[in-house]
């Protein structure tokens, strides 16, 4: 059961990143950082919305607030996306190698 906890944290990251305003939220951000006010500005979204979507994106590690005077803006944390990216390539993998052996026992004569 020690992969259980880890794994919680994959789905809930993943689910954090279904959301299509979430997701719109960190391609703006891994862009230039920016506050909620700018956000909602670009966005076609409520700042209340945008601080939320925020929260979930910064529970999740994805995003990380930075404060510039009496501004707080947005950034994206790239390591995060690429622990990310490097479970979605295992992920792929794996379902490549499944792939090919099925392909294998179809095609046997």
């Amino acid at each position: 059961m020690s992969g259980r906890p880890q794994t919680l944290d994959v789905v809930r990251t993943y689910g954090v990143l279904a959301d299509q305003t979430r997701w719109d939220i960190l391609v703006l951000l891994s862009t230039r950082e920016l506050s909620a006010s700018a956000l909602a500005t670009e966005l076609p979204v409520t700042r209340q919305a945008i601080a939320k979507h925020l929260a979930a994106l910064s529970d999740s590690g994805l995003i990380e607030a930075v404060r510039a005077g009496r501004e707080v803006r947005y950034r994206a944390l790239g390591a995060r996306l690429s622990e990310v990216a490097k479970e979605l390539d295992r992920i792929g993998s794996e379902w490549d190698a499944r792939l090919a052996r099925i392909r294998m026992i179809a095609e046997r004569p």
